[in-house]
Order: structure tokens, then sequence, then C-alpha cells
């Protein structure tokens, strides 16, 4: 931490003219891909905090891990993001240091990201009721980002995605009724294509800053932008890993998803699939799955031996009972 401390100390003084110190730095909780941490700054006017995101210790991506865009895009896709109303933290200044790897500094906004405090704290209780109209509107603006901005930019549509995450779950070597089940069921109800968006990839909650002053007026971890189906970001909020335990309330566990598409409609002007979003969120369940089977691994190999990698990997049982419930019971 000392170390980091004095690197950062060195390369903030270069983009910010009146620094002078750094009187705390602490790593944001979440995030189990990047790390993000939060800066206060002593400057001659007054005290700033920013935030330093960056890769797990500065290093590459891990091959499990390939999925996940260069983090000097993902400022770049926060850029573009910024210029057609979606609410994203400004982006300060991207580096490529020999010392602590790539990685960008950005503004901190105040606000709440932790899931299970924005589902139950008495804080957000007037508000959690507007969240999910807010979401499909800030979705429907991600979505009307023109893809000419992007060069060279990822496509995974619901095949693709499918495919993918297939040919991960075999590489487990774990034979999982549930999930062979769901793949089976996935494959024969593949949905037609349709006009490419640009997809967050990962917009739900615990990736939403939220304020009682303006809802939400951040999105965060874009680390995962591609071209692909719209219904992708509208039915992965609605995963029950990111309810918190508020499985009554599909939307983000604070709201119901008519109230999300009616305003992602209105936004866009074009009526949803109701059916197609199930084949997403069915897919979405799937990949969390599949995705905390490789958490743990990722923490066994030694390339990230955070807490967040072996806590994240005992969820993968979770979305069996999901499945479950998504295509049995219902």
């Amino acid at each position: 931490m000392e170390n980091l401390q004095k690197i950062l100390s060195e390369i903030i003084a270069d983009f910010i003219p009146d620094f002078i110190s750094i009187e705390d730095i602490s790593r944001l909780s979440g995030g189990s891909s990047n790390e993000s941490w939060k800066i206060t700054l002593n400057t001659r006017e007054n005290k700033k905090k920013i935030v330093f995101r960056r890769t797990p210790g500065g290093n590459l991506k891990d091959e499990e891990s390939n999925n996940f865009v260069d983090i000097t895009d993902e400022a770049k896709v926060m850029n573009i993001a910024n210029d057609y109303n979606v609410p994203v933290p400004k982006i300060i200044k991207v580096i490529n240091n020999n010392n602590i790897g790539k990685g960008f500094f950005m503004d901190f906004i105040e606000g709440e990201t932790l899931g299970n405090r924005i589902v139950n704290s008495d804080k957000f209780k007037m508000i959690r009721p507007k969240l999910a109209k807010k979401c499909g509107e800030i979705i429907a603006n991600i979505h009307k980002i023109p893809i000419s901005k992007f060069d060279n930019i990822k496509t995974s549509e619901a095949e693709d995605e499918l495919l993918k995450y297939e040919e991960v779950y075999r590489t487990h070597n774990q034979d999982i009724p549930v999930f062979e089940y769901t793949i089976s069921w996935l494959k024969d109800n593949i949905p037609k294509k349709i006009t490419k968006k640009l997809i967050h990839g990962d917009f739900r909650n615990g990736n939403l800053i939220i304020s009682n002053d303006n809802l939400i007026p951040g999105v965060l971890d874009w680390e995962l932008f591609h071209l692909g189906d719209p219904y992708e970001d509208l039915s992965w909020i609605c995963v029950n890993s990111w309810r918190f335990n508020k499985i009554e309330l599909p939307v983000g566990g604070f709201g119901e998803r008519e109230d999300m598409y009616i305003s992602y409609e209105k936004v866009l002007g074009k009526k949803l699939d109701r059916e197609r979003l199930k084949f997403w969120e069915v897919l979405g369940t799937l990949k969390w799955g599949i995705m905390c089977l490789n958490m743990i691994e990722i923490y066994r190999s030694g390339y990230d031996k955070s807490i967040d990698r072996a806590s994240i990997g005992r969820r993968s049982s979770e979305t069996e009972i999901d499945l479950i419930r998504k295509l049995i019971m219902s």
C-alpha cells in the first residue's frame, strides 16, 4: 500500500497542478475483476476525492478473463457514454505505468453501490420505487449510442454468448444436471437476430451508484461492453443474484420489470418482446453460475487471491435454484 501510494503521488502530481499529497487511499468494495481505489487528495485549495481503477495488482488479464475489454478501452467507452446522457464518472487521466500497470483516474461520485444496502436501507426507502424506471431510461440511452463511434469492438449475440459460456463450463469437467438442462433449453430457444446495439454487459445492482439526490448519478464497470442484443442489458439486471434476497422485486431487488420496460419503450419508441426477455434472463442466470465457477479457479491459480474471488465462487449453486424456478416452476 505504501509503495502504491508513493507511485500514485508521483503520477497525480503530473495532471493535478495544485496537488500537495495523498491524505488517504482505500480499496473500494466490489469489483471482482478490476480494482478501484478511492483517493483523498490534499490540494492547495481544498480536499478532493478521485478514484483510480486498474487490473488486479496491475497485471494483465488472465486467460479466464478474456471476455473483458482492455481497461483503457473501458475509459474510452465511458467518455463516449457521457456524451449521450448516460451518467458516468468523468475520466480524468488514463495511464500505462511500468510500476502499477494500466488504469485510469476518474471523478468520485457520492452515493451507495453496495446492493444489499440499496435494497434494505431505510435511507433509500423513498426512491427505491423510482429506480426501475430510471434504469430503463439509462439502458435506452446506452442503446442509442451510435456504434459508428467504436472501432474493432467485439460482437457477441445470443448464440455467441451461449457457445462461449458452454465451452467455459465444459473446461471445469463438472456434470451439473441443472446447467445441462438449461443449455439444452437455451439451444432450443435461440431468438432471431435483431439490430445490434452497444451493450454495457454488466448493468446491474452493484454497478450503479444510488443517490437520494438524483437516483442513479453513475453507471460503473464497463469492462464487458460489446455489440449485441439489447435485451441482454434489460435482462441481466433481473437475474436473481442481483436482487440481494429481495426475490419479489425482479429489477435489482428494488423494482418491477414493467416499470423498467415501459420507461425503455418510451425513450426508444419501440415495444419489447417479453418472451425474448425471458430467454436472456435464463441465459444471464446460467452465465453467472459459470462465472462463479471461474472465480474460484482464478483464486486457486494465484492470479488474484482476493477474498472476493473465493467468496463469489461458492455462489454457483445458488444459480441452480434460480434456474429451476425460472424454467421448471414458473
